[in-house]
């Protein structure tokens, strides 16, 4: 296996040091394994292969190559070359290139999502960045080094060729890779100047990989923190989202919050720093919030539950006064937290349909939940107000908000026994309701007059249905309807009862099951 050199700036007093290892040794230092050249698809290998039987260098660039060396499967996959992009583009006919960066997006036919395009770009240079965003200029290069030394973090900045197995890493990566150190390329404070998107992706790479930042870069955080008031709410959003996401969003949000960053794209969730609450809280509200989010992630929640348990308190600190026995109240705090929550996540471009869930969650999460005093209408009247295909997020809501409380359990009795009133609600399908007949159909079609005589026939064609499922076609129940309605009326009560009756029947074997399913009576 070969060692590789890279072309070195002629000024060897600003010429970098650059790591000549074998990748048997790199991994020596750095105990990860050997990446698995078999790990590689096999239409990234074809590409690579491509652009070295032309002459040029094919190096995989940036996250894919962290990723593999962390054994992680790639999100996408990156080249870095000696080639232009009109060299690129003449050896791969099917590829895009419409950016004033050099990149080409090669045209993959795959089903993976993650191969459909892989992009190619030169070694470049870049010039100022007077919007803290974007190069004002950007250069190519016949130089590897001088591309690597524009890279945001050591572990994006290694480079492998997986035709030779050939790596360099000019900036230790490998190294931070083993420390699961976060670590700018050269001086923190530059790098963040030149995108101050960086601030924001330093704090979300250290959750996505339980990563901690370097004392300097974190100290360079701080100092630029109010760069981020430079970056469009849609790419905040953008890292929000990924935060979120993440394996370790409360200690990425602490990190934001302690480094100022918070500050600059959600400055309403400061307000619940230091609110004690008392009562059955344990924590202050920043911590309750954090540690219910915690919970929501392990349990794998989707991604409008978990900023709904974000943002479910935070109407707290607007709507806190003293109370009796020293204790404090929140009433409203659900009515002022929705609108806070709507406000933040308009501001930040989410789409209106998770603007909609996530408001709805914090808006109902303090529902009654005493199951010795609230009614099935009660009940109904929640899974009104969220809908029934959100009565369980909300639920899930309920639950983290439980936990981040301090409490022991998630499911105690009367939560389990909610659960159960809510299926009871929602399970109708031994009612009228499942008929493909109905009341209007019988009144627009048959004829028929408004009254008792319509629910007569639906319990009776419901009784059929019940012993015979097939039977449920509105062919034939719109032909039954027509020989039950020439019935005598007494006849015809009698058959409506009796499916009533067995309806009753149906429904209570149904609720039985479902309480037992969750250990309640």
């Amino acid at each position: 296996m070969k060692n590789h050199t890279v072309l070195l700036s002629k000024n060897k007093a600003t010429r970098p040091q650059i790591a000549r290892c074998s990748l048997k040794n790199i991994l020596q230092l750095t105990c990860m394994g050997k990446i698995n050249t078999e790990s590689i698809p096999k239409e990234v290998s074809r590409v690579a292969k491509t652009l070295k039987n032309s002459g040029f260098s094919a190096y995989l660039i940036g996250g894919c190559v962290r990723d593999l060396m962390l054994k992680k499967e790639p999100k996408d996959w990156d080249f870095t070359t000696n080639a232009t992009p009109e060299e690129i583009q003449k050896l791969f006919p099917d590829s895009v290139y419409e950016n004033s960066f050099g990149t080409v997006g090669v045209k993959i036919e795959s089903e993976d999502p993650t191969l459909k395009i892989i992009e190619v770009t030169p070694y470049r240079t870049e010039a100022t960045y007077s919007d803290n965003r974007h190069p004002d200029k950007v250069s190519f290069s016949d130089k590897l080094e001088e591309d690597l030394a524009r890279r945001d973090f050591t572990i994006n900045s290694l480079a492998y060729d997986p035709e030779s197995a050939e790596l360099v890493d000019i900036y230790k990566g490998q190294n931070d890779l083993k420390d699961k150190i976060i670590r700018t390329v050269g001086d923190p404070s530059a790098r963040f100047q030149e995108d101050a998107l960086r601030l924001l992706r330093a704090v979300r790479l250290s959750a996505e990989l339980s990563f901690q930042i370097e004392d300097v870069t974190r100290e360079a955080l701080q100092k630029n923190a109010k760069l981020l008031a430079k970056i469009s709410q849609e790419r905040i959003r953008d890292e929000f989202t990924k935060i979120l996401n993440s394996a370790n969003p409360s200690i990425a949000l602490e990190v934001s919050r302690e480094t100022s960053l918070l500050e600059q794209f959600i400055p309403e969730l400061l307000e619940s720093v230091g609110i004690e609450q008392g009562g059955a809280h344990k924590y202050e509200v920043w911590e309750h919030l954090m540690k219910s989010l915690a919970h929501a992630v392990g349990k794998d929640y989707p991604f409008h539950v978990k900023l709904a348990v974000l943002f479910h308190d935070i109407g707290k600190p607007a709507s806190r006064r003293a109370g009796s026995k020293k204790e404090w109240t929140f009433y409203g705090h659900e009515v002022i937290g929705a609108k806070m929550t709507k406000k933040i996540l308009e501001r930040m471009h989410f789409s209106r349909e998770t603007i909609e869930k996530v408001t709805k969650l914090v808006r109902w999460h303090m529902f009654f939940a005493d199951t010795e005093q609230i009614s099935q209408t009660a009940i109904r009247r929640m899974i009104r107000n969220v809908g029934q295909d959100m009565i369980w997020d909300l639920m899930n809501v309920r639950i983290c908000d439980r936990i981040g409380m301090g409490r022991p359990k998630e499911d105690p009795y009367r939560l389990r026994k909610y659960h159960s009133m809510i299926e009871e609600v929602m399970s109708d399908p031994v009612s009228v309701g499942m008929l493909k007949m109905n009341g209007d159909i019988l009144i627009k079609e048959l004829h028929v007059k408004p009254g008792k005589e319509i629910g007569w026939v639906l319990h009776a064609l419901l009784e059929e249905v019940l012993e015979d499922p097939g039977l449920n076609d509105k062919i034939y129940l719109l032909k039954r309807s027509k020989e039950l309605l020439s019935l005598d009326a007494k006849d015809l009560q009698k058959l409506g009862e009796k499916g009533k009756e067995m309806q009753e029947e149906k429904e209570q074997e149904k609720i039985e099951k479902i309480r037992k399913r969750h250990f309640v009576e």
